[in-house]
């Protein structure tokens, strides 16, 4: 357990996110006793609570299922809430944000390390970084006790000018090993596995390339459509909501290289080395390698404009320009409102005698983790008939001893320690833009199909 006192002060504490993610993970963190003996978790905001409001608020937004946690638990971990109403443009605000994390360190009588979540709309960010630098809250009090870090979600920004842009007012404010930047699916317990599926087993390594590796997917599903973000997503869409980020770290960490040890810097620098590489779209070969879609009804959807063209389905093949995997398609998939929710990466391995019994490997994202492999077996009998059959590996196998943690648990430990491993570097930021970029510029070009909520897309 980390001893040095820890402030958590959270933008937009009353938003969706915070209280469906970081507030219940807070809390199972300090159930499992495994935040500093010693924290505060002040929220900001800009609406007007009393203290026992904003503590019912809290204590009815977090849906704490009934007997997920004693009372006494909710209570002691409420105790340690406080509130600060606030403008994310008002400079006055940051001033008094900064007394209460002050009068904080005074009651403990020691400098303590403070983490800032942003967790608000992108739009947002460049205020409150501006205001925190002038108000001298990003200053650290006390050399490796005392630490000031920053929590960012994705999207970071909104295509490469704007993420550098972005980046650049982060580097003025904190050093690199200061940024946090959240991609949460890869600190989903099933993600960080693939790697160490990758390397642990040498059974696999070596068929790894495009000598025995036919082709990749990788699906992201949701049965889900908007659910009163539709005002958000219209801006965004599909590509950007999880092309840019989950789907191409889940590219990542199937196609980067073996990196000489397994610290925070080489595997970062593997995942951005693959972004790197990724082949240009062309705009003359585009309807080729992208389809595009948007949900039946998605025009009714609250906050959405009536003649939108924001994509809630996409299918993308792209090609990574190196010698493990040239020639091999991947093929990325997302969308809202389909027939399931399911994530997950296939391996389809190259069979030149029978190309239809192909081996897959299977990584599931979620739900019901698993990894499997299809391989062909003789039916019983006289004749020679083959048939798919499946070895797996269940998370859920290990039991209730050990559950799985949150992938926002995960995220908020790894910044405490300062373990970068699961965030988005620079480079790898830089990269999947200047991929991503140019793809958002001509997909216009390629019609928008409509498809029926609880189908397969388009």
């Amino acid at each position: 357990m980390n001893t040095v006192p820890t402030i958590f002060v959270i933008f937009g504490i009353t938003g969706d996110l915070a209280q469906r993610k970081l507030l219940p993970a807070l809390l199972s963190l300090y159930v499992k006793k495994v935040l500093p003996k010693k924290f505060f978790i002040v929220g900001f905001s800009r609406r007007s609570f009393t203290r026992e409001e904003f503590r019912q608020l809290i204590r009815d937004e977090m849906n704490v299922k009934s007997g997920q946690y004693k009372g006494e638990e909710i209570k002691h971990f409420l105790d340690h809430i406080v509130y600060e109403q606030g403008y994310f443009d008002d400079v006055d605000s940051y001033e008094r944000l900064f007394l209460t994390l002050k009068k904080i360190d005074e009651y403990w009588k020691q400098c303590s390390n403070k983490l800032f979540h942003l967790s608000v709309a992108p739009v947002f960010y460049e205020k409150i970084l501006a205001n925190l630098a002038s108000s001298g809250m990003t200053i650290p009090c006390g050399g490796d006790e005392g630490w000031t870090r920053v929590l960012v979600e994705k999207p970071f920004g909104n295509d490469l000018a704007t993420a550098q842009k972005l980046d650049a007012l982060l580097g003025k404010l904190f050093n690199e090993n200061q940024i946090f930047r959240i991609d949460h699916y890869l600190a989903k317990e099933a993600m960080q596995n693939i790697l160490a599926f990758r390397f642990a087993n040498s059974l696999f390594e070596p068929l790894w390339n495009n000598n025995f590796i036919e082709g990749v997917e990788i699906k992201l599903l949701e049965s889900i459509g908007m659910e009163g973000r539709g005002g958000f997503y219209d801006d965004i869409g599909a590509i950007k909501d999880v092309g840019q980020n989950h789907l191409l770290q889940m590219l990542a960490l199937v196609a980067m290289e073996h990196p000489k040890n397994l610290n925070p810097k080489m595997i970062r620098a593997g995942r951005a080395d693959v972004f790197k590489h990724l082949m240009p779209v062309k705009d003359r070969n585009l309807s080729k390698f992208l389809t595009r879609g948007q949900y039946e009804g998605y025009l009714s959807e609250s906050g959405v404009k009536a003649e939108s063209k924001t994509e809630t389905y996409f299918r993308l093949i792209t090609y990574i320009n190196n010698s493990r995997w040239k020639g091999v398609p991947f093929s990325l998939e997302t969308g809202k409102a389909l027939y399931k929710n399911k994530s997950e990466i296939n391996i389809y391995f190259k069979n030149k005698i029978n190309p239809k019994s192909t081996n897959v490997l299977t990584f599931r994202i979620q739900p019901n983790e698993i990894i499997q492999i299809r391989f062909w077996v003789k039916t019983p009998g006289f004749g020679v008939n083959i048939e798919p059959k499946t070895l797996s590996f269940k998370y859920s196998d290990w039991g209730i001893a050990n559950p799985i943690p949150d992938a926002y648990e995960r995220v908020i430990l790894d910044a405490i320690s300062g373990d970068q491993t699961l965030f988005a570097s620079t480079d790898e930021v830089k990269y999947a833009w200047k991929f991503i970029t140019p793809l958002i510029k001509i997909m216009s070009n390629t019609p928008l199909k409509i498809y029926k909520k609880g189908s397969k897309g388009v």
